[in-house]
């Protein structure tokens, strides 16, 4: 089962491997990205990055979707890592019964898309449309289940009150 689905453009960091990993009491992170699943230098970041004692796999959102929906997953608590809202959507539309919630923070910030960015409240959160509407998408899908929450002891919002916020300002 997959506990969280976080989107963060740095993937496996310091806030990730040290406080979430322990805080959802996981023994496996999945990291979703077609690019860090063939770049053999990313792979070994993420090596490095990944708590000792801790399973990592490291695959591309076809391979997660697989790994996600293998009944042997289901009695697992992993915590999966995708860098953008649209890795994320494709996910839970293929492995929606198979994820329990999906944490947006640290997005659109080190992903080095350009152009115009939505900046949403809190979390550092800076979108592109396509992944504005992406993230509509999800709120409509998940509904209280699609949270922003920086760290554990921040509050979670649910991503679709930060929206309506973002397009009242």
């Amino acid at each position: 089962m997959i506990i969280q689905i976080r989107i963060d453009d740095r993937l496996i960091h310091g806030q990730v491997a040290m406080v979430w990993a322990r805080e959802l009491n996981t023994t496996g992170i999945l990291v979703a990205n077609d690019n860090a699943e063939q770049s053999d230098m990313v792979k070994m970041t993420l090596k490095m990055a990944c708590p000792s004692g801790i399973k990592l796999l490291i695959k591309s959102i076809e391979g997660a979707k697989k790994v996600i929906n293998d009944p042997r997953a289901k009695a697992m608590r992993i915590f999966c890592l995708t860098r953008n809202v649209k890795d994320a959507l494709e996910l839970v539309k293929a492995c929606g019964n198979n994820i329990c919630e999906v944490n947006m923070a640290n997005c659109g910030i080190h992903g080095g898309e350009t152009g115009e960015k939505y900046i949403l409240p809190g979390n550092n959160i800076q979108l592109t449309r396509e992944e504005l509407d992406a993230a509509k998408e999800l709120s409509e899908l998940l509904k209280e289940k699609f949270i922003t929450q920086l760290v554990p002891n921040s509050p979670r919002v649910l991503v679709s009150d930060a929206i309506k916020q973002f397009l009242t300002e």
